[in-house]
Order: structure tokens, then C-alpha cells, then sequence
């Protein structure tokens, strides 16, 4: 039986259109949260190595003398090893070791120092086209070649989070790297650590002529956010067990939104969330839209004003990284005091110091040498093995790395500092800085004291007359 070429054609259409159809219905799916991109860090040679008669500071709360035994880039002993074999001994005799140095956050490679030029030219630390920017990756404009990496590296951190920063109520994912310069940031990431998500409260987020323009308007603005994170999880359930159809525009909650896809992520406890917040008015007010909608993984930076709502924190699980002066530079920081880390330490809440900009990068220990000097002032007992976890254990326990990072015990990664004496004192500098066991920075061989390409001189011509 011959058919009619007219309704072949037909039939013909109508598939490609029921194929297109499918093709489009399988694009419009909610797609899972975009993972980071793979590490392509590499520990640099290492050698098996014993470090003698230290003074230790464990980051999680406990003082010694002794030894620490280091083999394949992990910590596999703490203790007294006059025996062990086929490792370097390094005499540490009247010096301290302790975890790297951790610092939550940094700003570095995207508002390079020294500054030239205009605003635009040196700074990609905020990405304010609009108030929500969470599909913006900061790590994408990270300059490996910052000098700031060194400098850090040469302080004792070995860990750094990059943020970007708080003009926007919701500017973007971080990441988190050694401080060992690279060519890529690649190169330096963490390997697996999670990003994190920054928000921002206050007036850096409503110093622009954009939405929002009040603190009422930055919550209208976060909660929006936040229904489109929920919208997007139950889109991607649907899709999941077969009921979801995706949305044929993608809605503000829908697959086509990659902000409502990172949104989701923090609603998720995927991405931690690193909220800028000052005021303890502000802080709290975030906090409780913030687990409204499911979020708990939380960490308050500045925060000035923490010190008034410490039992909080501390019931919550919520760390708070701060500084130790900085009183009244901005309107939302005329309640900080210096007593201010030390009273959330002894409310029971996770205390952190941070460097925010890139001087402070390789001063953390005195930071926190200041804020204990301050708690101390005002009556309360904050010893070295206290202060140290300020700057060690509580930012890995931030940054979801505590199984890896922030105290000196078996299994943990060698990440350890050698200082020449007690590292909260301004007479003290890291001789030693390990990363995975291999010595990333020595301060007697210019050849393991890493230099940024900007730092590299040129030889001067000779002057032709």
C-alpha cells in the first residue's frame, strides 16, 4: 500500500518535533551542583623527618615537650622517638612547632597589592553587576603571581580561603589553597575542600546605588535567594523520580538558574556558608533567616560586635573569625573591643582570628598574640595552647577540614610550623614551615623562600653615552 508523501512529511515533523521536545525537556532537568575543578596541587620533595625537643603546641588544647615524626606527608607520632630510623633529624631544642598557621579570610590574588592606578585596575574581588552573584566563582580571578602568597607562606600559613567580597548580599563561592605559589591556582587548591559561599550584611552591601538600598532590603533580597535555592531542590527531586518536567523558561528556581543551584548547595550543607556581619543586631537577624531555610553550616567574619551574643554562637555551633582592634573604622564597627575574641572563647563559642587584607596575612599569630593579651586585661586565663587553636583547629573545623588539618596528631596532614621561640611573641619568626611533610619554606635558604614573579628584579642596563 503506497502511502501519501503528505502524510510521510507529516509524521517525518512530527518526530523532529517530539525529538527537539526531548532534547530541550532534558536540557531544562535541573542539573546537580557543579563540583570545583579537580586540584592539580602536588606535595614538593619530602624526606621522612623527626623533629627533636620542641616546645608543641597541639591546636587542640595541649602543651609539650618532645618530639614529631613525620612520614609520607602525615603526622604518625607525638611523643619521645630518640630511636626512629632512616628519617632526617632536625634538633627543634628550645624552639615551638605548631599546626599550620590557618587563615579563613583572604582577599589574595584578587586585590593585589601594591596598588596602581584605579579601583578597576587591580581589584576582581567582587563581581556587583547585581545583588546575588552566587554564581560567580572567585577562584576565576585569582592571580597565582600575588605576592601576598609568599608573604603568608613566610608567616607560617600554610592554608588560606580566597573570598570574594561583601559589596553584594551574595558574591560568590571561595576557594581554599596552599600558599605555595604557582603558575595556576590549579596548583594550589586544596585538594577536595570544600568552597565555601559568601554573603554580606550591613553597609558594604548597601553602599550601592542598586538594590538593596536598607538592611530590611537585604533580607527581602535573601530570602528571595533562599526560595529559589528550595524551588531548585524540588525541581531536581522531581527530576530525579521521574515527576518533574523542568520548567520550559527556567524560573527563577528553575535548571536554567545557576545561582539557585549554588543556593541549594548551601541549603544542602554542601557549601558552608561565610557570612561578612559586624553588628550583633545584623548577625543574628542572618542567623536566624539563614537556618530558617535549613542552613547551619555557618561562619560570621568580622563580626565586631559577637562578644554581645556569644551564648548564641556558641549554642548554635557557629564560628566567628575576628580581629583584635579595628574598633570604629567603618560606622558598623563602633562597638568592637579587643576583648572581643576572648569573650567568645570563653562563652564556649569557635574563636578565629582572620587577616581580611594581605598585611595582616603574615602577622596572624600576633593577632591572636593580641587578643589573648587583651583577654588576659580583663581577667581571663588564655594560654598559648588556648590562642593557638584561634589560628589553627577552629579555621580547619570552619573550613570543613578538621579530619585533615589544625592539630599536630597521627594520621593528621604534616602541616607544621618551626618557630624560633614562642610563636605569640614579636621576637618570634617561623624558621621551618612544612606542607605535606615537605619544607615549603626555610628561613636560612633563600633557595625554599618562595618569590612571586611581580618580586623578580630586572638586571639594569649599562648606560651607553
Amino acid at each position: 500500500m503506497r502511502v501519501p508523501f503528505r502524510q510521510i512529511a507529516v509524521c517525518l515533523t512530527l518526530a523532529a518535533t517530539v525529538g527537539r521536545l526531548d532534547a530541550q525537556e532534558q536540557v531544562l532537568r535541573p542539573q546537580p551542583m557543579p563540583d570545583a575543578p579537580a586540584s592539580e596541587y602536588r606535595p614538593l620533595p619530602r624526606q621522612d623527618t623527626l623533629l627533636v625537643g620542641a616546645t608543641i603546641l597541639d591546636g587542640a588544647g595541649g602543651r609539650l615537650i618532645g618530639d614529631v615524626l613525620v612520614r609520607d606527608g602525615k603526622i604518625v607520632s607525638v611523643g619521645q622517638f630518640p630511636e626512629a630510623q632512616n628519617v632526617t633529624r632536625i634538633d627543634a631544642t628550645g624552639r615551638w612547632i605548631t599546626p599550620g598557621l590557618i587563615d579563613v579570610h583572604t582577599h589574595y590574588g584578587t586585590f593585589l597589592l601594591p596598588q596602581g592606578g584605579s579601583r578597576e585596575d587591580f581589584s576582581d574581588v567582587t563581581e556587583n553587576s547585581g545583588p546575588n552573584a552566587a554564581d560567580s566563582w572567585v577562584e576565576y580571578a585569582v592571580r597565582s603571581s600575588d605576592p601576598a602568597f609568599a608573604y603568608a607562606l613566610a608567616g607560617g600559613v600554610t592554608t588560606a580561603q580566597i573570598l570574594p567580597g561583601s559589596a553584594v548580599i551574595i558574591s560568590g563561592r571561595s576557594v581554599v589553597v596552599h600558599t605555595i605559589p604557582s603558575p595556576t591556582l590549579a596548583q594550589m587548591r586544596f585538594p577536595d575542600a570544600p568552597q565555601g559561599l559568601k554573603m554580606a550584611c550591613g553597609t558594604n552591601a548597601v553602599e550601592q546605588s542598586s538594590f538593596p538600598t536598607s538592611r530590611q532590603g537585604q533580607i527581602a533580597g535573601l530570602r528571595r535567594a533562599l526560595r529559589e535555592g528550595q524551588e531548585y531542590i524540588q525541581a531536581q527531586s522531581g527530576a530525579v523520580d521521574g515527576k518533574g518536567k523542568g520548567r520550559r523558561r527556567g524560573g527563577d528556581g528553575g535548571p536554567g538558574n545557576p545561582r539557585a543551584a549554588t543556593i541549594a548547595g548551601a541549603i544542602e550543607g554542601k557549601l558552608p556558608v561565610h557570612l561578612h556581619c559586624y553588628r550583633a543586631d545584623d548577625i543574628a537577624n542572618w542567623i536566624a533567616v539563614l537556618q530558617e531555610y535549613g542552613i547551619k553550616r555557618i561562619t560570621v567574619h568580622h563580626a565586631a560586635e559577637a562578644y554581645k551574643i556569644a551564648p548564641l554562637l556558641a549554642k548554635k555551633g557557629i564560628c566567628a573569625a575576628v580581629w583584635p582592634d579595628w574598633w570604629g573604622f567603618k560606622r558598623d564597627a563602633e562597638d568592637g573591643i579587643p576583648e572581643n575574641a576572648a569573650f567568645l572563647d570563653a562563652a564556649g563559642a569557635c574563636t578565629m582570628m582572620h587577616s581580611d587584607i594581605p598585611v595582616l596575612g603574615s602577622l596572624l599569630n600576633i593577632e591572636a598574640a593580641k587578643a589573648a593579651a587583651a583577654g588576659r586585661r580583663a581577667g581571663l586565663d588564655v594560654p598559648p595552647e588556648k590562642a593557638i587553636r584561634w589560628i589553627t583547629s577552629n579555621p580547619a573545623r570552619s573550613l570543613g577540614l578538621e579530619d585533615r588539618l589544625g592539630t599536630i596528631a597521627p594520621g593528621m596532614n604534616a602541616d607544621l610550623v618551626l618557630w624560633s621561640g614562642d610563636p605569640f611573641s614579636v621576637l618570634s619568626k617561623p624558621d621551618l614551615v612544612f606542607i605535606d611533610g615537605a619544607i615549603a619554606y626555610d628561613r636560612a635558604n633563600k633557595s625554599r623562600q618562595p618569590t612571586s614573579d611581580f618580586e623578580v628584579g630586572r638586571p639594569q642596563r649599562e648606560r651607553v653615552e
